[in-house]
């Protein structure tokens, strides 16, 4: 994976809020389940030959046309999120309420939609409006943080609803279509362009990366977070999530968006659908990542790692042999290094893996084996 990270600023999609939730540590989770869990089975549209929805027949002879059918099958899936974050007192007073906007794609006929969480994070009100203009109430049934991620909830037929496509199939020089609302203003905008390269990752500088990403320069803009990225044959491929621009000391970057792939979406939405939340695996410490500046500044013995500031009392941690001031180098076969940071460890397993845990201790490297849990919402 290819990892984009000096000097650029990476900008996620929300008109009005751009700041992604963070993990501080590893103990703290900012996945939230505000409209109570559900134990509906509910069914995302994954592309099959039996979904009902007619397929469309790819003319290379006129590209165009491809596309515009593609739009009008899709546009009706496509949905602007409206947000109001609560004012806050500052030095001159109430700053007042403010409203945040993105988009966000329709994936059940019963009213589930799915967006970024730093369109709808630290928000108390929601509007979506549909495609045809009309205005619907919208809660939110859980957000995962860590993969930008949102599942809200209408009341209400749904005008259509989009097709979830294999995002495993998706090949540099695709085409691919971008629709949502750029500003907040300009409803169901699009976009097209190509794939530019897939599992990409980014650092939000947030001690976490977002993996796996599939790099376009189709023209995303400010209020696209959470709007498809569709390939030609009218199918959800993406989710759009940030782009990259050039900062005050570096080069102009221009055609570098980022979407979430499809499967990711999928695999995450279904969970929350059903179960109310998405599972994340609980070890019980909060870390510092440890880099080779720091580890200079502060005589450390290891160039790379995560040194525990804190260790939860009955967690998993504890209950291994972690303590406080260790210095967790690999765990399982990954090795902590630029690449591979805490966090992004620890979500490549499942609540109830037994994973061995290396740590560094006054110079001593020791192994021991922590069993996962659930984290708790």
């Amino acid at each position: 994976m290819r990892k984009i990270t000096t000097f650029i600023l990476i900008t996620l999609l929300v008109f009005g809020s751009a700041i992604l939730g963070a993990f501080i540590g590893a103990s703290v989770a900012t996945n939230r389940a505000t409209a109570g869990t559900t134990t509906e089975n509910v069914q995302i549209q994954p592309v099959s030959s039996s979904s009902g929805i007619s397929q469309i027949t790819i003319s290379s002879s006129n590209i165009s046309t491809t596309i515009t059918q593609v739009v009008e099958k899709v546009q009706p899936t496509v949905v602007t999120v409206v947000g109001t974050t609560p004012g806050q007192m500052t030095f001159f007073g109430y700053s007042g309420d403010s409203t945040v906007s993105g988009s966000g794609v329709i994936i059940t006929q019963d009213g589930y939609i799915l967006t970024n969480n730093h369109v709808v994070e630290d928000t108390n009100e929601l509007t979506v409006i549909l495609s045809d203009g009309s205005e619907l109430g919208a809660t939110v049934v859980s957000t995962d943080s860590f993969a930008d991620l949102a599942v809200l909830k209408v009341e209400g037929d749904m005008p259509s609803v989009a097709v979830l496509g294999n995002s495993d199939n998706l090949k540099p020089g695709e085409t691919v279509i971008a629709i949502g609302s750029p500003l907040g203003d300009f409803r169901n905008s699009v976009t097209v362009g190509v794939v530019s390269a897939t599992g990409r990752s980014l650092d939000t500088g947030k001690g976490y990366e977002m993996e796996n990403l599939i790099q376009t320069d189709a023209a995303i803009n400010s209020g696209n977070s959470g709007g498809p990225l569709v390939n030609l044959a009218g199918e959800v491929v993406g989710i759009n999530s940030a782009v990259v621009r050039g900062s005050s000391t570096s080069a102009i970057a221009e055609g570098l968006g980022f979407a979430i792939p499809s499967n990711t979406a999928l695999l995450i939405s279904q969970q929350i659908i059903t179960k109310g939340y998405f599972a994340r695996p609980y070890m019980g410490v909060s870390i510092q990542q440890i880099d080779p500046s720091t580890a200079a500044r502060y005589n450390l013995p290891v160039e790379w790692g995560a040194y525990v500031t804190r260790v939860g009392s009955g967690s998993p941690a504890e209950s291994a042999g972690i303590r406080q001031g260790d210095i967790i180098v690999r765990m399982g076969d990954l090795h902590f290094d630029e690449d591979t940071q805490f966090v992004n460890a620890l979500f490549n397993y499942q609540p109830g893996d037994v994973v061995e845990v290396e740590v560094v201790r006054n110079n001593a490297h020791i192994t021991m084996q922590v069993t996962l849990t659930e984290m708790s919402y």
